[in-house]
């Protein structure tokens, strides 16, 4: 029950932030249009985007429940309690994105496997929001934190999708799904895929607990 109040008190933040919301939103559809000539890239930056985008909007209710969950723990609530509920309402809002622009790819482009590719667009939008709390937890202020997340996604697109260094970066598995949605290729990359979508997925999360349980720490002290 408190981590669907504490869900609705991160949507309520996050609608706060209308402007906001609108440009992050329309980010991603801004990384489509600038290479909707070529369907494989427009898909795959459209991806990038909505990664950003979760990542980011999931960052800024990170930042802005600071002030409360010191007192949300003194009135009970654990630490899973308060990131689950957190990452429940990002995530459901991260899909949500991804489902629109899934639809506007579905109308717009001719793909292979049209559901592969809604599934690196769900996929992302579900490490996306792992990933902007783990940033979150680790850098405190917003702007340190944006700029952190847009460092990350301009190297994702940049790095070679073959290389080491691109394996190290939370959105691979848009890479590799992509590669079997759009280009028809094997099998395998999607389980790679998958498996590395799931092990940034866990990765982010258990750091994101980790920290915010040291923080959140009640002190108990002995009865007399």
């Amino acid at each position: 029950m408190t981590a669907l109040v504490v869900a609705g008190l991160s949507a309520r933040e996050v609608g706060r932030r209308r402007t906001a919301v609108l440009l992050v939103i329309a980010l991603p559809l801004w990384f489509y249009l600038v290479r909707r000539d070529a369907t494989g890239q427009s898909i795959r930056m459209l991806a990038l985007g909505i990664g950003w985008a979760v990542s980011t909007l999931t960052l800024f209710v990170i930042n802005a429940s600071r002030g409360i969950d010191p007192r949300l723990r003194l009135a009970g609530a654990s630490v899973p309690t308060l990131i689950g509920g957190r990452l429940t309402a990002l995530s459901g809002a991260g899909l949500a994105l991804a489902l629109g622009y899934w639809s506007l790819v579905g109308a717009d482009q001719e793909v292979l496997r049209p559901w592969a590719v809604g599934l690196l667009m769900a996929l992302t939008a579900l490490i996306a929001a792992p990933f902007g709390s783990l940033i979150g937890a680790l850098l405190p202020r917003e702007l340190e934190g944006a700029l952190a997340l847009l460092s990350v996604c301009a190297v994702q697109m940049l790095a070679d999708p073959a290389g080491t260094t691109a394996r190290f970066l939370p959105f691979w598995s848009a890479r590799e799904i992509g590669t079997y949605a759009i280009d028809g290729g094997p099998a395998s990359m999607l389980g790679h895929g998958l498996l590395h979508a799931a092990a940034v997925w866990l990765l982010c999360t258990a750091g994101t607990l980790a920290i915010f349980a040291r923080r959140l720490r009640v002190a108990r002290y002995p009865e007399p």
